[in-house]
């Protein structure tokens, strides 16, 4: 389907500018209306009329079905205003042939236009898990497009020209990249944790420490996905400290898994203890039971060189000796939403066998962005560069300073003038659950006063096209420029510019 005109995009998420009367009964008891009514009922256009207006204007592109279907909402909206306002409302509805094209514009362009669209994420939050997380390189991007826009050997070997795997696009490079035995990938983390407990562990108990019994968001909670997996949680330790002669002293007969869960977006500070991967999987090893962990972020790269706090790596975690581990793609990875598992051979073919991998399993186009995302990491500081995620989380304060004040220079001085607008140092987060600790340093630009209030400018920057998503601290909206993109800039200074210049369009 053609992308609607320019006129369609600029409306698509203006409010309606004809509000609907109040409701009240009709005011005739009778069948026809009366006669100022019906005078006004006269005066407004055919469907036909409107739609040929509409055409006439750039809306000839448009598939007739949703021409006419905005046409005639219009129409009826205008009805109901007519015979069910007051009398004395009645002269202030416009039914001008204008104002009826002027609505059903508005709400063509809101029927054609895209629901999930790009937005300039200026909240400082590099992993923002409602704008989407992580952002997809350019190789993945590329890899992507080719596989979307072609058949391709999905599940075909070419050597057998036989069924094969999907699978063996990223399994072989997982393997080689963390050092496990097999992987296998599913569509996002909490898949991959309710398949290896369902798989192993169903009617059985798991054994995990009170404080890692965590709810991250969308209310994924570790107990909950252990009960739909048929498991038995079996809790040890307490809020804050947990040994490992509580794992020890809780192993019985009917022990199937020590599982071992990443705190994700908290942390218990203060008189805690807790058990480290190492001595658990040695606890494991000598009781002759599989450990899991849930990475839930799954870092491929050390970040403390950068200044970020100390991530343990999917690496280091089979090093060792976790027999499954699992994390996320879109995380720290810095790929597309999946649910990756890797691990002991034998524990990831009893998951891959499961039935329930069927309904769970990834389709082409993530395994394309995942496959080209995982090759970048052939060359971990060229992935360090390449990825967006990995590159914004560690790009210096200083380019993120200049990427600000280029923006600024962008915005005509009356403007900047008006909104109070100032370039400041501020601090983001990683978000996604990941390092939930660490301050990222940034610069931001601020505006807001009494004549425009950071709440009223926040509501309308979310209204531009594309819309823009700051953040609110201290009565002043903040658009932090760790997270805004070098291609976010023009249209990022265009909406800026409209909020005291509507006409705007530098």
């Amino acid at each position: 389907m053609p992308s609607a005109p320019r006129w369609a995009r600029s409306a698509a998420h203006r409010p309606q500018r004809v509000a609907m009367a109040p409701r009240v009964n009709p005011p005739s008891s009778g069948g026809a209306p009366p006669a100022g009514r019906q005078s006004l009922l006269r005066r407004l256009p055919g469907v036909d009329e409107v739609a040929r207006r509409l055409e006439s204007e750039g809306a000839a592109e448009i598939p007739r079905a949703l021409l006419l279907e905005s046409v005639r909402a219009a129409l009826d909206l205008r009805r109901r205003q007519i015979l069910e306002s007051p009398d004395h409302a009645l002269d202030q509805i416009d039914c001008s042939h204008d104002a009826i094209v002027r609505d059903a514009r508005e709400r063509l362009a809101g029927l054609h236009a895209f629901s999930l669209d790009r937005v300039i994420n200026a909240t400082g939050v590099v992993l923002h898990t409602n704008l989407g997380r992580a952002l997809l390189a350019a190789d993945a991007l590329d890899h992507l497009h080719r596989i979307a826009a072609a058949y391709s050997n999905l599940e075909l070997d070419l050597v057998t020209k036989e069924r094969g795997s999907r699978y063996v696009h990223v399994e072989g490079r997982l393997r080689r990249l963390t050092g496990a035995e097999a992987a296998l990938v599913v569509n996002n983390n909490a898949a991959a944790v309710l398949l290896a407990l369902e798989t192993l562990a169903r009617g059985r108990e798991v054994i995990v420490s009170r404080g890692e019994l965590i709810e991250i968001g969308g209310e994924f909670r570790i107990p909950e996905i252990l009960a739909r997996s048929g498991a038995r949680l079996k809790e040890v330790g307490t809020t804050n400290r947990t040994h490992l002669r509580d794992y020890a002293e809780a192993i019985g007969p009917d022990t199937a898994l020590l599982m071992k869960v990443h705190s994700s977006n908290y942390r218990v500070l203060g008189f805690t203890a807790s058990v480290s991967t190492r001595e658990l999987t040695a606890l494991g090893k000598e009781r002759g039971i599989p450990v899991i962990e849930d990475l839930g972020s799954g870092s491929f790269l050390d970040l403390t060189p950068h200044g970020l706090p100390h991530e343990p790596t999917v690496q280091a975690t089979v090093a060792a000796g976790v027999d499954l581990v699992t994390f996320s793609g879109d995380k720290l990875l810095g790929g597309p939403q999946a649910g990756i598992v890797v691990g002991r051979q034998d524990l990831v073919t009893r998951l891959a066998k499961n039935p329930l991998n069927r309904a769970l399993r990834i389709d082409k186009l993530t395994l394309a962005a995942l496959e080209a995302t995982l090759r970048l990491y052939d060359d971990p500081e060229h992935a360090r560069q390449a990825i967006p995620t990995l590159r914004m989380l560690t790009e210096p304060s200083s380019l993120v300073a200049r990427r600000a004040r280029r923006c600024y220079r962008r915005i005509p001085a009356k403007v900047a003038q008006s909104l109070s607008a100032r370039v400041s140092e501020d601090t983001g987060q990683v978000g996604g659950g990941a390092l939930p600790l660490a301050e990222l340093p940034t610069t931001v630009l601020a505006l807001g006063n009494a004549d425009f209030s950071a709440h009223a400018l926040d509501e309308r920057l979310r209204h531009e096209r594309p819309p823009v998503i700051g953040r609110v601290k201290d009565d002043r909206l903040l658009l932090d420029f760790r997270t805004v993109q070098d291609t976010d800039l023009e249209d990022l200074a265009r909406a800026i510019a409209r909020l005291v210049e509507p006409d705007h369009d530098a």
